[in-house]
């Protein structure tokens, strides 16, 4: 007869009690993971939106906005709390290529590249393979520790979410009321495969990284003032505010690049200045 002791053999009290097979994680670790994850089904609702149809475009596009600002805060929140972790760091890569990646490509796709049937697949294709190149590479310049402070405050090209905000710039033209001249849609080709370009290329641009880190006391009340007036622009006006920053920033690269470079000369005149220590007694 099979007795209970059988399957389930008593307690001893010189037996090792079992170990937990996993162990808690705290809540500062899962919370940054967490809006990555938001900003990965904002992408994800962003290709929905996308392919049911134009009269949804301009919520696709309000999600990949909406996309950008969690991945904007994940890090933040990352930092503040002490929960960065390299699992939250790969997912952020992967969500970033999801939402800054496939996302826009397959809405610039069913908006206009879809007319141009071969070569506009390509040029969708395009965008999407140089935002999972881009972040690649950001993740192996994360590790390099040969890099010096001041280019932390540099991107290498065009980061993912901002190639996804320029890239739909010619959305951004039809949502505000601009009529598209008949053979437009190959300027929207040449002009994806350009932010592709900005997003792999070597070019420095200015990531901002120490920007509201320390505001002085005087500027407080002027600056909680002008982003208010920001964001409620940002509502009421939307499209129009993302096309006027959009091309502001694009603008603004021959700058950050200009202000790269007199850095790196400013480095290689500080490291000519330092003076070569003298051979030791018995040195040839």
């Amino acid at each position: 007869m099979l007795r209970m002791t059988d399957l389930f053999p008593p307690y001893e009290p010189g037996d090792e009690p079992r170990r937990r097979r996993f162990q808690p994680v705290p809540l500062r670790v899962l919370l940054p993971n967490l809006v990555t994850l938001l900003s990965l089904c904002a992408g994800l609702t962003a290709m929905r939106l996308a392919i049911e149809g134009d009269d949804k475009l301009d919520r696709a596009v309000v999600f990949i906005l909406i996309a950008a600002v969690l991945d904007g805060l994940d890090g933040r929140i990352a930092r503040l709390l002490k929960g960065t972790s390299r699992f939250g760091a790969e997912l952020d890569s992967l969500a970033d290529f999801v939402s800054f990646g496939v996302a826009p490509a397959m809405i610039l796709y069913t908006y206009s590249l879809h007319n141009i049937p071969s070569l506009g697949w390509l040029v969708a294709l395009a965008f999407a393979m140089a935002a999972a190149l881009r972040l690649a590479r950001f993740n192996v310049m994360i590790d390099d520790p040969m890099r010096p402070d001041w280019q932390k405050n540099f991107f290498v090209g065009i980061p993912a979410p901002a190639g996804a905000l320029a890239g739909l710039l010619p959305i951004y033209i039809h949502l505000v009321g601009i009529d598209r001249p008949a053979g437009f849609v190959v300027l929207e080709a040449v002009y994806a495969l350009f932010i592709a370009l900005m997003m792999v290329s070597r070019i420095p641009t200015y990531a901002g990284k120490t920007l509201g880190s320390r505001v002085p006391r005087e500027w407080a009340i002027p600056l909680l003032l002008a982003v208010a007036l920001f964001i409620t622009l940002l509502v009421i006006h939307t499209f129009l505010l993302l096309l006027v920053i959009t091309l502001v920033y694009l603008a603004l690269i021959p700058l950050g690049v200009s202000r790269y470079r007199a850095r790196e000369r400013a480095e290689a005149r500080g490291k000519a200045l330092q003076p070569t220590p003298a051979p030791e007694a018995g040195e040839i």
